[in-house]
């Protein structure tokens, strides 16, 4: 069932039902989605589940992905073609734009050569969207000044695949984590960041004996149900796993067989390891005790089946390629690799970074798995495409494009579905060359990012549920990703926006008509020169992307594609056939051989000094993504972490004299941020922990990227997010306070409220809220606050309380009995309770109970209080869920869901619930 239009009739009244199944937009899990679309006398009404016959997901979807009908409106769209920067923007036509966006391209190429022209674009962008734009190019503007977010993190993985495997290739699928005996799962907090997959392997793990490993410097929420946890030391990854290598071959656990028929180069990666033949220095080095190594190193060696799961953890790094390869080492020494329940996968962190990777979207790169400075793939390359032009060395990679852009080299520069301003490390530095870039195009959903104002011209795109074609996913699973509602205003796709400019360049080759025509193309591609593996030997250009069986599709079997897992030879391959690359050896490389990388380990770059004397390591938090651009729109994704915050240690916060709840300030050698304190025993002494999601647009100063350490894997290019030497102060202001603004008067207000030193702003169901502090005493009268909170005509009813002894202003704006602002100034421990002031928003009138509560600032009863949000998806609370494991005794998650639902229908919170169930019982025991 693709997508299926249903006649209802309800109450008398028609409705119209359409129900489509397609992709999720976030994680690299690729999760399948079905989409329900309503119409009625009443509106549309958008509903979304996870897909049942999904084989990625089976109908399991995370928090962020039940709530995708929350971010479908339309109100922060970018809707039409504009030309001008953000204060001067003008409305335009797209046959404007396209040719504005042409005849600044030909006067660059004209000036200054091909190589000044430059594409920033996204691992959020479809398979075809993608093969065109790097068709454009690679093959038409001649320049491989195309880089991707994917560069930020997965291209060392790339990078490892290559060197180890002879392709980009990740070799085994989601369902060997059920066959596994061993799932180590290193830089990866899974339960949050891959939810679905996390819980497929706790059940795996609840079914039978599975060993669950978790390599992280924090103790994080996959680490509740782990088997092990090992601390490391941020950095130590290849140290860690040299001293496996090492161990396992002083301890005979060699797949000797495996090794002589399938492998080259051991005896060099063993002698680059003896640094770390000794056990004992591994833990010094590392952090980890002795006897959780040895347990470790111990239980690898003894398992057959074993999966190492890596992720960005691994990949950040100025060592992420070295870190990768010292994992992929160890499974090559004892023969992990193509066998049922056992191989290095790499988990991706974008829905189609791996799609990307397959059209070459990385500067590096050349489409189908070709390498960009090999002549004879250049030459197959452009014959395929007929092209005038090929791109014959390695363009910019992300952080060196965005200096070439501030120095002068790139003169034009066409951002995609991203927004690097926030996202990538050093980022004042980007915007420093997009402010001083000659001419800027953006194409985006959101009207305002932090990038979006330096476009010259910015596009409208298509976004999720509007746009048509395909992703793939982190197991090289292809799935349709479906458009269920029309396109908005003059919004396009981003592959037609390349298209009609490729045209008004006077090129060919760019007659697509539709998603299907592209990915045809793609396919004939893949298989250009290529073959099965039963014929390899008969083509010099062997490689297992091969989508051959999906060349000649007609536009009905591209609609009705159903998920399946590249390579696709023929079209009656069985399902599965292919889910498990490498079973009879047959590497990627030329002589069929996978290859052991020799590595030495080495201490991050920048390392910490008294005046850094910290490590800061970034990542995300459980129901954002990326940049908040869609997120951020959910009122549901907003209330389990409402606001930027940086985590420390106890020691180091009393140390430094931070105080939990106050705000930080986090300071590098490229730039500072103002957090919101968390102190924690989860995180190591010498080290926070930062979000990265947060951006100018929600908050004042806390876009951490502006604060991270630049400084790139020399081989994959890929930054280093996990190792910044910074310092930490408090930041004191004199006041703090709580500010709710109805939706639909939030722009009124806003330049008022922003002025204060520092604000975040979160979305909740009716209301927007502002957390604000200052380091200019609160003088303001009631007369002042009705002049800085513009609610002046006579409908509108102020209520006031003010002490200024105690340092306490409230005030509240009723209309018609409606709540449509609160702002409270007082102590922070005298702030109302959030939850409850925005629930007042809810409500059709307000009672006198609620109005003096309300100028109170709090409740009139604090039986209800529930405490902070740990399942969104039932709006449960911490306190209630520790109420009730306390009265009922609870000793497993399981009891939890059945008595309060929490945890019963993502599965999200369900690590958070085993902590709470674990804290309870030590405080019975003491």
């Amino acid at each position: 069932m693709n997508s299926i239009p249903v006649m209802e009739l309800h109450s008398s009244t028609e409705i119209n039902t359409k129900i489509t199944n397609t992709t999720c937009p976030y994680c690299g899990v690729g999760c399948g989605v079905t989409a329900t679309v309503q119409d009625t006398a009443l509106g549309r009404k958008v509903s979304v589940a996870g897909d049942v016959n999904h084989p990625s997901n089976y109908g399991k979807l995370c928090i962020k992905g039940s709530n995708l009908a929350d971010t479908l409106g339309l109100e922060t769209r970018v809707l039409h073609p504009m030309l001008g920067r953000k204060q001067q923007r003008e409305k335009t036509d797209w046959n404007r734009a396209t040719d504005l966006i042409a005849h600044k391209f030909q006067q660059c190429i004209d000036q200054y050569g091909r190589d000044s022209i430059a594409f920033y674009v996204s691992g959020q962008l479809l398979t075809e969207d993608y093969y065109v734009v790097n068709k454009f190019v690679k093959g038409y503007l001649g320049t491989a000044n195309i880089d991707t977010n994917s560069r930020l993190c997965m291209s060392s993985a790339v990078a490892a695949h290559k060197r180890a495997f002879g392709e980009d290739i990740v070799p085994a699928s989601y369902a060997d984590f059920e066959h596994s005996d061993m799932v180590v799962l290193v830089g990866s907090n899974t339960a949050w960041c891959h939810p679905v997959l996390y819980q497929r392997i706790m059940k795996a793990k609840a079914q039978r004996d599975l060993f669950v490993v978790v390599i992280d410097p924090r103790f994080t929420s996959t680490c509740e149900a782990a088997d092990l946890h090992l601390p490391i030391l941020p950095g130590q990854d290849v140290k860690l796993f040299n001293g496996l290598l090492q161990y396992l071959a002083q301890n005979g656990h060699a797949d000797q067989d495996f090794i002589a028929a399938y492998t080259q180069g051991l005896e060099q990666a063993l002698t680059h390891s003896q640094t770390e033949s000794s056990i004992e220095d591994v833990a010094v080095r590392t952090g980890i005790s002795l006897e959780k190594l040895q347990t470790f190193y111990e239980k690898f060696a003894q398992t057959e089946k074993v999966m190492t799961l890596f992720s960005m953890g691994v990949n950040q790094s100025s060592q992420g390629v070295n870190k990768a390869n010292s994992i992929t080492n160890c499974h090559l020494f004892t023969g992990k690799i193509g066998k049922p329940g056992a191989a290095p996968f790499s988990m991706t962190g974008q829905p189609n970074a791996m799609g990307g990777r397959e059209v070459g979207g990385l500067a590096n790169m050349l489409a189908a798995h070709l390498e960009l400075e090999n002549e004879s793939h250049q030459q197959l390359v452009q014959n395929f495409w007929q092209s005038p032009y090929i791109a014959k060395q390695a363009g910019f990679k992300a952080v060196d494009l965005f200096h070439a852009v501030e120095s002068g080299k790139i003169k034009a520069i066409w951002i995609m579905a991203t927004n690097p301003v926030v996202s990538l490390p050093d980022a004042d530095q980007v915007k420093r060359a997009l402010e001083k870039c000659e001419f800027v195009v953006v194409s985006d959903i959101c009207l305002d990012t932090d990038t979006t104002q330096y476009a010259d011209v910015l596009l409208p795109a298509l976004g999720w549920g509007e746009k048509d074609g395909t992703v793939t996913n982190s197991e090289r699973r292809i799935s349709r990703q479906r458009a269920f509602l029309d396109e908005p205003e003059q919004a396009k796709a981003d592959w037609w926006a390349i298209s009609q400019v490729a045209k008004k360049l006077g090129f060919s080759g760019f007659d697509f008509n539709s998603s299907h025509d592209i990915f045809v193309e793609h396919a004939r591609l893949s298989a250009e020169q290529n073959s099965d593996l039963e014929h390899r030997a008969e083509t010099p250009y062997f490689r297992y992307f091969n989508l051959k069986a999906l060349s000649d599709l007609n536009a009905t079997e591209y609609d009705q594609l159903e998920p399946l897992q590249w390579p696709v030879w023929t079209k009656d391959q069985p399902d599965g056939a292919v889910a498990r690359i490498y079973t009879r050896g047959q590497f990627s490389h030329a002589d069929r051989k996978a290859k052991f990388i020799a590595i030495t380990a080495v201490n991050p770059v920048n390392q910490i000094c008294s005046e850094f004397p910290l490590v800061l390591n970034t990542g995300r938090i459980r129901d954002q993504w990326h940049t908040m651009s869609r997120t951020g729109l959910s009122a549901n994704l907003g209330s389990h972490r409402a606001e930027p915050y940086c985590e420390i240690h106890p020691h180091d916060a009393l140390k430094y004299g931070v105080k939990d709840g106050e705000l930080v300030e986090v300071k590098s050698k490229w730039g500072n941020c103002i957090l919101r304190a968390t102190v924690s025993d989860d995180i190591r002494r010498g080290q926070v922990f930062v979000p990265i999601h947060w951006n100018d647009q929600v908050a004042s100063d806390a876009r951490i990227g502006k604060v991270v350490n630049p400084v790139v894997d020399a081989i994959s290019g890929e930054p280093e997010f996990k190792h910044t030497p910074v310092m930490i102060h408090p930041f004191y202001s004199q006041w703090q306070g709580v500010f709710y603004v109805r939706q639909g008067f939030e722009k009124i207000v806003q330049s008022s409220i922003e002025n204060t030193v520092w604000w975040t702003k979160i979305t909740t169901a009716k209301a927007v809220r502002y957390e604000l502090a200052d380091r200019k005493k609160f003088t303001q009268t009631t007369e002042q606050l009705k002049e800085l909170l513009p609610f002046q005509d006579e409908s509108f009813e102020w209520l006031n309380l003010e002490d200024q002894t105690a340092h306490i202003s409230h005030s509240v704006v009723l209309k018609e009995g409606h709540l449509i602002a609160s702002l409270y100034i007082a102590p922070k421990a005298l702030l109302p309770d959030r939850d409850w002031v925005a629930s007042l928003f809810k409500r059709e009138r307000l009672s006198a109970m609620h109005r003096k509560a309300l100028l109170a600032g709090q409740p009139m009863s604090m039986a209800n209080n529930e405490g902070p949000l740990v399942c969104s998806c039932f709006k449960v609370g911490k306190n209630r869920i520790i109420d009730t494991i306390k009265e009922k005794n609870i000793t497993d998650e399981k009891q939890v869901t059945a008595c309060l639902k929490a945890g019963g229908n993502c599965g999200s919170c369900l690590p958070e619930i085993r902590g709470l169930i674990k804290t309870c019982q030590m405080e019975a025991v003491e």
